[in-house]
């Protein structure tokens, strides 16, 4: 194609949900008070962390980094989804469209790494108790989330480069409520099979290698547990690993179903209706998985609001 003769797109319509009139103003309450939650519930594990002494220890310093993450995601992609009820329809650049796919995918990125490197933080607790202290030291943990950023950034940086790369020359309708690689490839004018490729080899290294790394580390974990004498050990133990494995299920079996599952006989309210799940409910629902199967969360909960009660009262 003559490089001449194309128009390139410079504006962006996002179409979101489709819904009637007269349930707008539900559908902009409900998707509000999901962010106002996700934003709250998020905030507080960083300050639960933060504040209790008692929850100074790997396993909630990687849940406050998945926290962190929850809440630019929520942030990068709640707000376009209010606006497009409100309006029916979202206009945005084509940069900025690009700059929410890039953000997008280094916080999806980096919670696969970091919900990996989680399995095996409860790998060595459980398997290797003796060796935890020395292997998963502060030192350690901030290497390894470091690390989960510098991947995701570049994984990002990479597939943006490759987008920009392509010609766009319409229409430029994306049928989603969030600028996501598939739908703005269908905008491409160009033969966007190398793209393709990338992304579903890019998929497999860092959706598929990180899950599969999750199952053997929880096949050691599972098989360390019942090989504890008394039930109620085993029970204890569990519940140590078992809210972060409810999330792995949640989130990557969605992963999995959008981007990986072949989608020919799939509508594309399907897919939004899948993709709402990773991008907006698993962000809200983390914190309360969290924190619903935790003592020690409901502890630290139980003594900020006597601390903030007893500094209220004393004030008077």
């Amino acid at each position: 194609m003559d490089q001449r003769n194309v128009t390139r797109i410079t504006k962006i319509h996002l179409l979101g949900f489709q819904i009637p009139q007269s349930i707008t103003f539900l559908v902009f309450f409900i998707f509000l008070l999901i962010y106002c939650v996700t934003i709250s519930g998020n905030l507080l594990i960083i300050t639960l962390v933060s504040y209790s002494k008692s929850l100074h220890s790997p396993m909630y310093f990687f849940l406050t980094q998945l926290s962190v993450l929850d809440v630019v995601l929520a942030t990068d992609i709640v707000p376009n989804i209010i606006c497009t009820v409100l309006t029916k329809k979202t206009v945005m650049s084509f940069s900025d469209c690009l700059a929410q796919f890039y953000f997008f995918v280094i916080i999806e990125s980096s919670e696969c790494l970091l919900l990996t490197v989680m399995s095996w933080d409860r790998y060595l607790a459980i398997c290797k108790p003796l060796h935890y202290t020395l292997k998963m030291n502060h030192q350690v943990c901030w290497i390894l989330v470091i690390l989960c950023w510098i991947v995701s950034v570049l994984i990002a940086l990479v597939y943006t480069v490759t987008i920009s790369m392509l010609q766009f020359c319409g229409p430029n309708i994306i049928d989603h409520f969030f600028c996501d690689f598939n739908p703005i490839l269908q905008l491409s004018c160009s033969d966007t099979t190398a793209a393709q490729f990338e992304g579903m080899f890019l998929g497999v290294i860092f959706v598929v290698m990180p899950f599969f790394i999750i199952i053997v580390s929880y096949a050691y974990i599972i098989s360390t547990i019942f090989k504890i004498p008394s039930i109620t050990g085993r029970r204890k133990v569990f519940s140590t690993c078992s809210s972060h494995l409810t999330v792995v299920c949640i989130y990557y079996g969605t992963l999995v179903c959008v981007y990986l599952i072949p989608n020919r006989g799939q509508t594309r309210d399907v897919t939004k209706l899948i993709s709402l799940l990773y991008t907006v409910v698993t962000p809200m629902i983390n914190p309360l998985i969290y924190s619903l199967r935790n003592k020690e969360l409901k502890q630290g909960v139980g003594k900020l609001i006597q601390n903030i009660l007893d500094r209220h009262l004393s004030k008077k």
